[in-house]
């Protein structure tokens, strides 16, 4: 009997020969590979396949699969206008909308969520949960379960859930989604500047520790990312600073021309909540490019390396050290983010990777924007170190891999370690460059207080 008669959907590239039910000697393993029938796919936003090679022992065998996966990122505007089809596209067939919304969110756009589906006779079942940085625990993420499951929606494993908040929903309610069914698909609409840019169409779902930033999770993108600008009309300002660092570190170290946008146009995206105040059509395109250019960049690096197996991260530039001190201090993210960016720029100075000049550059973009560069936690040797520890081992041990620009803006380089006593001597420089700024380089609304967030 050949393995063909068993198998009659692969494709068997050097037959198998039994022998009195054993796999007799070869001199060369020989590999079955696999191919499965469209229709059999357990949910269309996923695709795989395999091969299996049994070895020349006849006593051993390795399988190795592919995982495939789509994940759209759009710029979009009125998402939630009847006139706009593209929910409605995907939720028709599936005869429901299954949301998981913010509650904040849900106060503010909630009766349009629920008119829009009215629109397009589409039953919609949506809960609201709230989402600060005090929220982003397995608890919360259990409850979201609770409402996904078999004592909730009972959601199928075809069907997209869909998520509307901002990036600590994002994080916890992605995660909920990857747990539930084991992988469940969602459709995911960024009402942050966070969100919209970052968190929203990240791979990295995640809770927090009770130390350590994001250091629970798994890696499980949207489907479909949406981003939509006018809901950061109704943001405090607090919150479109804070987004507005992670538009800065793709600038830095991945795209120039949009380090000098932000040069020239950040203060105003940021009065007028990304042109959504007022109307000037010129500013509203130029905040459509900004987002356009800084996802790009992101999901370049982010989205092409989904599960996270290579190290050469761009987008974790601020985030060596700042998922350590971040909690200490109870810092806004986007604020804690910057403070390493810009203590990582000092860095790269020391190390003679990056002049003077454009950490200056760096520093002061931040300044303008309001964004915290220094804080005195980064004082604490102790706690850094312990950071760089927590950091390596998130990163598999082969090294520290910090992300810091090199060679000027728009391209960087990392470093596989850093010394307990170049750490000192950096964050001793960063504090001589940073005493001369004004509040000696502390930002705005820099704690989550700040925005009544704990």
């Amino acid at each position: 009997m050949s393995l063909q008669s068993i198998l009659p959907t692969s494709e068997i590239t050097d037959e198998l020969v039994v022998d009195t039910g054993k796999f007799a000697n070869q001199t060369e393993p020989n590999i079955i590979k696999l191919t499965h029938g469209e229709k059999y796919l357990t949910s269309k936003w996923y695709t795989g396949s395999g091969e299996i090679a049994h070895k020349k022992d006849g006593r051993s065998f390795e399988v190795t699969a592919n995982f495939t996966l789509t994940s759209e990122v759009k710029v979009v505007e009125g998402i939630f206008k009847p006139e706009n089809e593209i929910l409605a596209n995907i939720y028709n067939s599936l005869g429901r909308c299954v949301a998981v919304i913010d509650q904040t969110v849900n106060e503010l756009y909630g009766e349009q969520v629920r008119k829009y589906f009215d629109a397009h006779e589409i039953p919609l079942e949506m809960m609201a949960f709230r989402a600060w940085e005090v929220d982003k625990t397995p608890e919360t993420v259990h409850r979201i379960l609770g409402y996904l499951g078999k004592d909730g929606c009972d959601v199928s494993r075809s069907e997209p859930v869909l998520i509307i908040g901002g990036g600590v929903l994002s994080d916890v309610a992605g995660l909920a989604c990857a747990l539930q069914h084991r992988r469940t698909p969602y459709v995911m609409v960024g009402t942050t500047v966070v969100a919209a840019i970052d968190a929203g169409p990240s791979p990295r779902t995640c809770t927090n520790g009770k130390q350590f930033k994001n250091s629970i999770g798994a890696y499980h993108p949207p489907v479909l990312t949406l981003v939509d600008r006018s809901f950061f009309r109704t943001l405090a300002t607090g919150h479109i600073r804070n987004g507005i660092a992670e538009i800065i570190k793709m600038a830095i170290t991945d795209d120039a021309v949009l380090f000098e946008l932000l040069e020239k146009y950040g203060s105003r995206l940021i009065e007028t909540h990304f042109a959504t105040l007022g109307e000037n059509q010129e500013l509203a395109e130029i905040a459509d490019d900004i987002i356009y250019r800084a996802l790009f960049s992101y999901m370049k690096h982010e989205g092409t390396n989904m599960f996270e197996t290579y190290q050469d991260r761009p987008h974790g530039y601020g985030h060596t050290w700042s998922p350590r001190f971040e909690p200490a201090v109870k810092m806004m993210h986007g604020h804690a983010v910057t403070t390493g960016m810009a203590f990582g720029a000092t860095l790269a100075v020391e190390m003679n990777w990056l002049k003077s000049e454009d950490r200056d550059r760096i520093i002061a973009l931040c300044q303008s924007l309001g964004l915290t560069v220094y804080h005195p936690i980064l004082e604490d040797i102790d706690l850094m170190i312990e950071g760089q520890k927590n950091m390596r081992r998130k990163r598999g041990e082969g090294g520290l891999w910090a992300p810091v620009p090199r060679g000027g803006i728009g391209a960087c380089d990392y470093i596989q370690e850093v010394s307990p006593e170049l750490l000192e001597t950096a964050v001793a420089a960063h504090k001589a460059v940073c005493s001369t700024l004004p509040n000696h380089g502390a930002g705005i609304e820099m704690y989550l207080s700040d925005l009544g967030l704990e």
